[in-house]
Formats: C-alpha cells, sequence, structure tokens
C-alpha cells in the first residue's frame, strides 16, 4: 500500500495548513533557534560542534520560505500561467543561510538574536559547505538565473541532479593537484525537501517494438527495460525581499526493488545489491570522467535521467491542471536547455508525447520545436558533446529511433533548401558518419528548439560565423544573443557588505534588484572624500583575502601590494600560463636589480584541473614551483608574492571578488563564450585586465576604454595569424620573453625534477600552439606594467575602481533574465497569494 494515499475526507485538512505566519523579529526567531537546537536536534551544553546550530538556523530560515514556497506555488496554479523549466546538469549553489538571510530581509534581526545568544553567526556561517552541484561558471550562471527568476517574479522552475559527491575537493601536495571526494551530503542538506510522491520511473535499454492499439492504429513501446527511479528533492529559491519563492528539483537515482531476495537468501550479497548500486551510480558523482567506456556510458545515463525525469515531472503537472489536452501545451511551457548536456530532452518529449500520449509526429514535432529552446556556451568544437550510436542502441534504443527520424525529416528540409549539395547534407546530419558513427548533441538541440542564443556578443557572432554557420543560413531568425550576468544579491550585497551599506548610504537601497541605479555612482568617482571611504572598505576586504592566503597557502600578502588574481577552471585557453610567464619576467627583472616594476603585486591564481587533464594539472604544478622561489627569495619578495588557492569554490569566491584589485581575464581571442567571473570582479570595483574576448568586449564598452587594460589579438588576428604562426621567432625577437623562456628551459624552477616542464616549454614553442601564448606576451606585459604603474597614482586607481562598479549595471543577471522572458519565454510575473 502507498504512503501517499489520499488523507481521509473525515480529517479536517485546513487546520493542518492554516497556520499563523511566523514571526520575522529577533524575539521570534530566537525563540525558534532555542526550540529547534534543544528539541528538534537534541543538543545540550555537551555540543561544541558548529554544525548543529547552524543547522537549527538553517531549519527556522526554511520554516519562513515554505510558507512563502507555498503560496508561490498555489498564486502558479491559479493564475493558469506560462511557465519556463531551466535544464543543466549542474547548478552551482554555493552556500544558502546568507544568501537566504539577505533575500528574506531578516540578516540585523538573525545577527542580533544570535548575539542575544551568544552565539558567534561566523561560526554557523562557516559550518555550512558548498553545495557539490556544479564545477564552473555554466552552474554558477545557472544559480543566478534562478535567484534572478525569481526576484522578477517569474515561474520558472530549475531542474538538475543532486549529485551525492561534487567535482572533487583539490589538495595541493608538493605543488601537484591531488583529488579528493567531495562528499557534500555527508551530514545532510537542511535546504532540502524530500517530495518522494513524485519519484518517476526512467527507463534504459530493453528494445522498441511496434503495436496495434484498439482502433487500428500503429504505435510504438519501449519495452523490457531496466528501469531506475528517480527521487525528487527540492531546493527553495528565495526572490529579493519579493515574498516569492520558486523551486529548484533535484533527482536522485534509486534502484526499483533494494535488493535481489533470491539472491540474497542463496547466499550471493553483492549480487543481490547490483541493480541497486548500479542504479544509484548515475547521481553519485558529477561529471564522470569520461575517457573510459564506463564513464561515457555514466554520463548519457546521467543526461537522459535528467531529460526523463524532468519531462514527465512536466507532463505530470499539465495533467493534474489540464488533463490529457494538450492542444494549448505549447503556449503554457518552454524547456531551457542549459548547453547540450540535456539536448536529449528533444526525442525524449517526442517519445513522451508519442509514445505515452498518443499524439501522431506532426502534433508532437509541433509541440517540441514550440517549447524547446538551446543556450549554447562553448566555441570549442570539441567541446560540442557527441555520443557513439552504439551506446545510444544499447541504453536508449527507442530514444534512437527518434533522432533517426527527425534526421531522415531535417536532411529533406536541407536537400530542398540546396539541392544536391551531398557536403552540406554531410555536415549538418545529426549522425557524424565513420568508422564509430555518433550522435551529434548540439546539431540535435538547435533542430529541436524554436531558439539559440549565444551568450556574449563576439560569441554569438562567431556561432553565427563559424560554428553554426550552416544553421545560421537555414534559419537565421532562430539565432539571438543573450549576455550573461551575476546576481547583484550574492555578488556584491552579500559578499560586499561594507560596500553595500555605502552604496546604500550614497545612491538608493534599491540598486540590489535594478542595478541601473548604480550609474548614479560615476559622478562620485570625482568626490575625494568618497574615494577615501571607498578606498577603507577596498582595504578590509583586501585584509579578509589576506587572512584567507594566510590560512590556506602560508603566503602573507600585504595590503599595500596590488591584489592581481586569476581564479577560474583551470584550462589552456583560459591561460593561467601567460599570467606565470609575466611572475616569472618580474622575477627576473627584479633579481637582476631593476626594481622599476611598478607597483608591488600579490598574484593569486585558483581553479581545479579536471582529472585526466594532464597540461592543466602541469600548470598548476608550474604555478607553485614558481610560487615557492619567488616567496623564499627576500630580494624579491619584498616586491612579488605569488600563491595558489587549493579547492577554489563559490565561498572562496565570495572573498575574493571584494579584496582584488586587478582582475585577470586572459582568454585567447574567440575562445571564451562569455566568462561571468569578470563580471563579479567588475561589480566590486576590480579593474580588467584582458583581451577582446567574450564578455569582456561589452564590460570594455560599459567601463570605456581608459579604465580597461586591454592587450593582445583581436578573434580575427588570431585566426589569421595560425596560419603563419611562428613562436619561436616571436620568442627570439623579445628579450624579455627570451629571457624567461631560458629561465624555464634552465630547469631554474624544477631543479631537483628534471624535465618535468618539457610539455610545457614545448606547448609554448609550438607552431601549432592554438593558444597562441607567445604571440600576446609582449602586449601582455606592457598591459601589466601601466597597470602598475597606474596603481601608484591612488586617485587614478580609485576613480577607475569606482567607475567599474558605477558600469557594471549591465551584467546583472536580472538584465539577462529579462531579455530571455522578452525575447524567449514571455512569462507574466506572478505575485505569491498574500498570506492567510
Amino acid at each position: 500500500m502507498s504512503p501517499f494515499k489520499d488523507l481521509s475526507q473525515s480529517t479536517p485538512k485546513a487546520a493542518l495548513f492554516n497556520l499563523a505566519p511566523l514571526p520575522m523579529d529577533t524575539d521570534g526567531i530566537a525563540a525558534d533557534f532555542q526550540r529547534y537546537y534543544a528539541h528538534t536536534l537534541g543538543r545540550d551544553r555537551d555540543c561544541k560542534s558548529a554544525y548543529y546550530p547552524y543547522k537549527a538556523l538553517a531549519i527556522v530560515l526554511r520554516d519562513r520560505l515554505m510558507e512563502r514556497w507555498k503560496r508561490t506555488r498555489q498564486a502558479h496554479d491559479e493564475a493558469n500561467c506560462k511557465r519556463t523549466y531551466y535544464l543543466s546538469l549542474e547548478f552551482l549553489m554555493g552556500r544558502s543561510l546568507s544568501n537566504a538571510m539577505l533575500n528574506l530581509g531578516v540578516t540585523d534581526e538573525v545577527r542580533q538574536a544570535l548575539y542575544d545568544l551568544g552565539v558567534v553567526y561566523e561560526e554557523l556561517e562557516s559550518a555550512e559547505m558548498d553545495a557539490g552541484l556544479g564545477n564552473g561558471g555554466l552552474g554558477r550562471l545557472a544559480a543566478c538565473f534562478l535567484d534572478s527568476c525569481a526576484t522578477l517574479q517569474l515561474p520558472v522552475k530549475g531542474y538538475g541532479l543532486r549529485y551525492e559527491y561534487g567535482m572533487f575537493r583539490q589538495l595541493i601536495d608538493d605543488g601537484r593537484q591531488l583529488e579528493e571526494p567531495d562528499h557534500w551530503l555527508r551530514d545532510g542538506n537542511p535546504w532540502e525537501l524530500e517530495r518522494p510522491e513524485y519519484t518517476q520511473r526512467i527507463p534504459f535499454g530493453g528494445r522498441s517494438e511496434m503495436y496495434t492499439d484498439d482502433a487500428g492504429r500503429m504505435h510504438h513501446r519501449w519495452v523490457d527495460t531496466h528501469d531506475v527511479l528517480a527521487v525528487p528533492y527540492d531546493i527553495p529559491i528565495p526572490g529579493y525581499r519579493n515574498q516569492t519563492i520558486n523551486t529548484l528539483r533535484l533527482w536522485s537515482a534509486a534502484a526499483t526493488d533494494e535488493f535481489d531476495l533470491g539472491e540474497f537468501n542463496a547466499g550471493s550479497y553483492p549480487e543481490s545489491v547490483a541493480a541497486k548500486n548500479s542504479a544509484e551510480h548515475i547521481t553519485m558523482v558529477l561529471y564522470p570522467n569520461d575517457a573510459s567506456e564506463n564513464g561515457k556510458e555514466l554520463r548519457l545515463r546521467q543526461q537522459f535521467f535528467l531529460a526523463c525525469a524532468s519531462l514527465k515531472d512536466v507532463m505530470r503537472e499539465w495533467i493534474r491542471l489540464h488533463g490529457r489536452d494538450f492542444s494549448g501545451f505549447a503556449d503554457k511551457n518552454c524547456f531551457q536547455l542549459n548547453d547540450t548536456h540535456p539536448a536529449v530532452s528533444v526525442p525524449e518529449l517526442m517519445r513522451q508525447l508519442m509514445d505515452e500520449q498518443r499524439l501522431d509526429w506532426d502534433e508532437a514535432w509541433a509541440i517540441t520545436t514550440k517549447t524547446m529552446a538551446y543556450t549554447n556556451h562553448t566555441l570549442l568544437p570539441e567541446a560540442l558533446e557527441r555520443w557513439p550510436v552504439r551506446l545510444f542502441e544499447q541504453l536508449l534504443p527507442r530514444v534512437l529511433e527518434i533522432i533517426y527520424e527527425i534526421n531522415a525529416r531535417f536532411l529533406s528540409e536541407v536537400a530542398a533548401r540546396w539541392p544536391g549539395d551531398q557536403e552540406r547534407q554531410r555536415r549538418m546530419s545529426l549522425i557524424e558518419e565513420g568508422g564509430e558513427p555518433q550522435v551529434r548533441m548540439a546539431y540535435l538541440a538547435i533542430v529541436g528548439s524554436f531558439s539559440v542564443n549565444g551568450v556574449a556578443a563576439l560569441h554569438s557572432e562567431l556561432l553565427k560565423q563559424g560554428l553554426f554557420r550552416d544553421w545560421y543560413e537555414l534559419w537565421p531568425g532562430k539565432f539571438n544573443n543573450k549576455t550573461n550576468g551575476v546576481t547583484p544579491r550574492r555578488w556584491l550585497a552579500m559578499c560586499n557588505p561594507g560596500l553595500r551599506d555605502l552604496l546604500d548610504e550614497a545612491i538608493d537601497p534599491r540598486w540590489v534588484n535594478d542595478l541601473k541605479h548604480l550609474e548614479a555612482l560615476a559622478p562620485k568617482a570625482d568626490d575625494a572624500e568618497f574615494r577615501a571611504r571607498w578606498d577603507a572598505i577596498k582595504r578590509d576586504n583586501k585584509q579578509r583575502l589576506a587572512d584567507l592566503v594566510s590560512a590556506t597557502c602560508r603566503v602573507d600578502f600585504p595590503l599595500d601590494f596590488m591584489f592581481d588574481v586569476q581564479v577560474k577552471r583551470i584550462h589552456e585557453y583560459k591561460r593561467q600560463l601567460l599570467n606565470i610567464l609575466h611572475v616569472i619576467h618580474l622575477y627576473t627583472r627584479i633579481k637582476r636589480g631593476d626594481t622599476d616594476v611598478g607597483a608591488p603585486r600579490c598574484v593569486l591564481i585558483g581553479g581545479k584541473a579536471a582529472p585526466g587533464y594532464e597540461m592543466a594539472k602541469l600548470i598548476i604544478k608550474l604555478t607553485n614551483n614558481v610560487a615557492k622561489v619567488v616567496n623564499a627569495d627576500p630580494e624579491v619578495s619584498e616586491f612579488l608574492r605569488v600563491a595558489f588557492v587549493p579547492d577554489y569554490r563559490v565561498s572562496i569566491m565570495e572573498v575574493l571578488a571584494p579584496g582584488t584589485d586587478l582582475s585577470e581575464q586572459v582568454s585567447t581571442a574567440g575562445k571564451e563564450a562569455s566568462g561571468t567571473g569578470n563580471m563579479k570582479f567588475m561589480m566590486n570595483g576590480a579593474v580588467t585586465i584582458g583581451t577582446l574576448d567574450g564578455a569582456n568586449i561589452e564590460i570594455r564598452e560599459q567601463v570605456g576604454d581608459e579604465n580597461f587594460f586591454l592587450f593582445g589579438h583581436t578573434a580575427e588576428e588570431v585566426e589569421e595569424m595560425r596560419r603563419r604562426y611562428d613562436p619561436n621567432a616571436i620568442i627570439n625577437n623579445d628579450p624579455a620573453l627570451l629571457e624567461v623562456m631560458g629561465l624555464l628551459e634552465a630547469g631554474h624552477f624544477n631543479q631537483f625534477e628534471g624535465g618535468i616542464l618539457d610539455p610545457i616549454i614545448q606547448g609554448i614553442r609550438s607552431p601549432h600552439d592554438p593558444w597562441l601564448t607567445a604571440a600576446d606576451f609582449d602586449s601582455y606585459r606592457r598591459a601589466q606594467l601601466l597597470a602598475a604603474e597606474t596603481y601608484h597614482d591612488r586617485d587614478r586607481w580609485l576613480r577607475m575602481s569606482v567607475l567599474n562598479t558605477a558600469h557594471s549595471g549591465y551584467f546583472s543577471s536580472d538584465r539577462t533574465i529579462g531579455e530571455y522572458n522578452d525575447d524567449i519565454w514571455h512569462l507574466d510575473p506572478v505575485a505569491p497569494l498574500p498570506a492567510s
């Protein structure tokens, strides 16, 4: 018998949920905190852990979120509104405690309640683990977008996976990256609400067969499958002080049966739980390494698991509200695919509409192509996912049939548009032929979507001119740009309280949810008294950052030094290597007595390398080796300090962004889709040094050329240079770079580790280096010198800092989501029902 049957008609249901609103004042919060800590969690005077008071406070806040959460959902139902579903394999949420306090508007009340009880808030805050649901910018962008959707009161629901383990915890040992499991759910997650009544059954394997229904019509069905259960866990997403609480629903994989009782009774315990273990592996680890065949299979399982469970959930809701009439489905629903990972949603929606809801192909295809929208996040062809047809046949046979049919009908359209152009048909086919035929997931997403967008102006243009040119020529109206943004709640108001209070006083507190108000800050850049207050806040933030570096890296960062920071995923195209080459250049100058290097600087680099990405891991090793040499030399450390911050994550960025002076955004032009770290730094008053790549272009346009340190070749120049690239000639004609390469090749930074840096040296000198590291070095060096000299002029630097914040309003995710809604989703804002 199901435990989720309806309550008896005699039960006074209203008495279960018509409760008085919870108090939001200090006394009410304190009373609830004491009760949860002492009674619900059973703690007493012997408890020394900060986790339990943190958990008690989380429950206090979650209760207050819950009453608003239910009223939001009820309002959506009663309004019969159109809804958007944001499908993403990553949601890098970070910590929830401070964000919930800020958005509920109870920060002061909570802090006072804890103070009155003798509890230190900062200890509770640090007890919360970062939610391990993402590994970089893609997932953090998704989190910012959900925040903005709730703040704008748009009915948007996020769907993702509830990974038991995050990407990994990064340790540094002898300069090398080591990976440890990130078991972020070890102690549970007080912010989530399990919803087992909405569990979905997800098929894998089996076969497809045809059958005839009672009316004599032919249908397909997927049979003999090995099913897995998708159990939903909901996380509240609060809007900024507007009573709206949207939902992020995360799916956790579970077996349909706990174990095989027959196997168990026969004494074969491992075999009896094999199905359970196999099922739960789907959501065990974020992004398994797909270098192995097992890794590839697991990633495809994850992607289909997300798509199938989420679409089934939407279907369940539709049927609850509208029955099985799907004629209005496309008018009321939109699915935003965050990159290619959820692209299998296109054929899966077709399958559910045709096989389970009995629509014919044309009806199902009309609905699919009116509801699916695709966001592309990469310009790297190798990053566009492709899966072996063989793997689809094994795991998703019915889905593969539908993909083949989509492709056949699509290629007929291509042939009609370009008769006889077989080469174009080959290029555009959803199936890449060859020794191992592959399904091209990005192409599948484009064919099945009504909207395809890039995430920065240059990125969107390069997609149309390069990667997706054929598609743009066929469907120019599908393509559009939505430049990324970040939420000003977390990335300014929450993480930089000193600056928040100054902005509230100097302009208008409404800036928090309308960042255009920051423009009023620009005239204050010329106010000496205001700049002095700005400088004092920056110094406090630099002290927090210096404390972090001292605790994690054992390196002292003097506050008068320029804090020069580059934190992001370690990848060759992001060019942390270029940064380190410049550090070596400064080291060589200082060692020969030339200390006229502008302002002394502290260089901080952080980020994780994918476990199988050996070159990225070698760049981490080089960074740490250089740091060891620089910091140990008293002649050099008077002017230069270097550190690599381990295990970079959201909560660390919340300290770095407010304390940074110079933001490094140095990717090879034409390679970075957008970037969002650049926006967080800009918002907090850092000045950018960067190439004309991704959103750097728009940052420079907003803040003005004179407040941005530009260097490097343009995307067009990069493409031209690749045809005749000669890095050795560049090195030989650049004395500064030649000196740097000489030190590297002499093994100065790896004296007892012979040859370990040879791959880096060979990469720089290779005419096939796609990142053109040597080509941009001289321009980068000159821009860095200008930045250091400018930093010496404090008034000028502070003016630039103020203007960067003043002109960062365009990079609010509220603006981005507003554009998604105006151009793609067409949702009406819905306010929650009033409290009863």
